[in-house]
């Protein structure tokens, strides 16, 4: 069988990171949003720039409870969540005009979550050609713009 590999060296860097408690409960406690890179604050849910991005513009948004289920929000949590990426999405079109979206989410440790108690969602901008030799030959991932240039970016259109 001939077997494909994605190969992201990139993230090596999150993958040896140590942290204690959750990410994103700390991140919503946090009151520094443009230390955390925090975008918006809903009622129910926020949304944050990846610091260990996949594309530029990938962002994750969060409930503020602590949940591992999208099963387990409420129905005012859960349209607050979406229609934070509803914005978002928006915003990106504008601003960075992306050709396409992965929106994504990792239930559980054997689907990838790397934070499996708290439950997340990514929205990862793409264009036609954005995968490319870097990561795997220069183990070098192209991210075209700083996280801070885009953070005052999305929040001046925000």
């Amino acid at each position: 069988m001939n077997q494909k590999r994605l190969w992201a060296p990139w993230r090596i860097n999150y993958i040896q990171k140590k942290t204690s408690g959750c990410l994103f409960c700390k991140i919503a406690k946090s009151i520094n949003d443009g230390k955390n890179f925090i975008i918006h604050r809903g009622e129910f849910s926020f949304s944050t720039l990846n610091i260990y991005p996949y594309n530029n513009g990938h962002i994750m948004f969060a409930p503020y409870r602590h949940v591992n289920d999208l099963r387990k929000l409420s129905e005012a949590e859960f349209l607050d969540l979406l229609g934070n990426i509803n914005q978002m999405q928006s915003v990106l079109d504008k601003l960075i005009k992306p050709q396409g979206y992965n929106i994504g989410v990792n239930i559980g440790r054997a689907a990838g979550a790397g934070y499996p108690y708290h439950i997340h969602i990514h929205l990862v901008p793409r264009w036609v050609g954005d995968t490319n030799f870097m990561p795997i030959t220069a183990k070098t991932k192209v991210i075209s713009e700083s996280l801070s240039e885009l953070y005052r970016k999305i929040k001046d259109v925000y």
